[in-house]
């Protein structure tokens, strides 16, 4: 699991716009429920994708000793992309292929589990883009070269931790840019990823999120959690201890910050396209659940 980074400034959120059946939505399989049944919004059997497209990435910054690839599949729902990402080469053209022109509902019953979860990004982006009335806070991201920007991103999301001194971190999917960013702060902190291996410093990476998170104060998690099944128990692991649970989402954005107060503290969304695909600038959006018109 590999995944990217930001930098900060922004607006003040205001109300969030009352959202149906909310008190309904508490997990991830709650918020699916309550779109199947048309309670987020119109019926999710009469809006159908237009374009399904993946994104593949190789990079290896100047000036880091270890590189990576990312792949993601995004589905387009009028206006809105939805997005999830996969392990680079799991996904066949032929499944790429089947969404297009398919309905969400339809594709929220699809085989594939990065299938589903874009198609609910998609519909979710669609109901309720990234806007303060819904509850977030633009973050602007400069222009620069591509580590420059992942070590922006990397400072909007640390931004959101909120730590006492002396805090431990678990993250769940390595960035080397989040993890410098934390090294900066003094913060101490356990890499994890289901690849394993070691970080830019030689330090081990562990691959069960679980048997770490006891030893870790907070959680900072990426978004792809949500393609591979491994974010409820973290979610209901942080609900169930206290635990500040930040996520970093460029799978699920949207649906992320639906389920803020529910074991979710904060997210920093970046919706397709993300900050790696061009040099210009870009923006990513901040949720809290503990601010003004965060909880959705």
């Amino acid at each position: 699991m590999t995944a990217a980074a930001s930098d900060t400034s922004g607006i003040s959120a205001v109300g969030s716009v009352p959202v149906p059946s909310a008190a309904r939505v508490g997990t991830y399989d709650d918020l699916v429920a309550c779109v199947r049944a048309g309670e987020l919004g119109p019926d999710p059997r009469t809006r159908r994708i237009a374009v399904a497209f993946t994104t593949r990435q190789a990079v290896r910054h100047d000036g880091r000793g270890t590189g990576y690839r990312n792949e993601v599949l995004s589905l387009r729902l009028a206006g809105a992309v939805g997005s999830c990402a996969v392990e680079p080469g799991a996904l066949s053209d032929s499944a790429v292929e089947e969404c297009v022109g398919a309905d969400v509902a339809a594709l929220l019953d699809h085989p594939l589990l990065p299938v589903r979860v874009a198609a609910l990004d998609a519909y979710l982006m669609h109901v309720t883009p990234h806007a303060p009335e819904h509850g977030a806070r633009p973050v602007a991201l400069p222009a620069g070269t591509s580590l420059e920007k992942s070590r922006a991103r990397a400072r909007a999301v640390v931004e959101l931790l909120d730590l006492a001194p002396g805090a431990t971190v678990l993250v769940v999917g390595v960035v080397n840019s989040l993890l410098e960013a934390l090294r900066s702060h003094g913060t101490d902190y356990v890499p994890c990823d289901l690849k394993g291996g070691v970080t830019e410093w030689d330090e081990p990476v562990v691959t069960d999120a679980l048997a770490a998170a006891p030893r870790c104060d907070a959680l900072l998690v990426s978004g792809m959690t949500l393609g591979n099944g491994t974010f409820e128990p973290l979610r209901e692991h942080a609900l169930r201890h206290g635990k500040r649970l930040v996520l970093f989402a460029q799978t699920g954005s949207a649906v992320l910050p639906r389920l803020l107060g529910h074991g979710v503290s904060a997210v920093c969304a970046e919706p397709y396209p993300f900050f790696w695909l061009d040099g210009g600038p870009g923006t990513v959006h901040h949720y809290r659940a503990d601010r003004p018109g965060g909880a959705r």
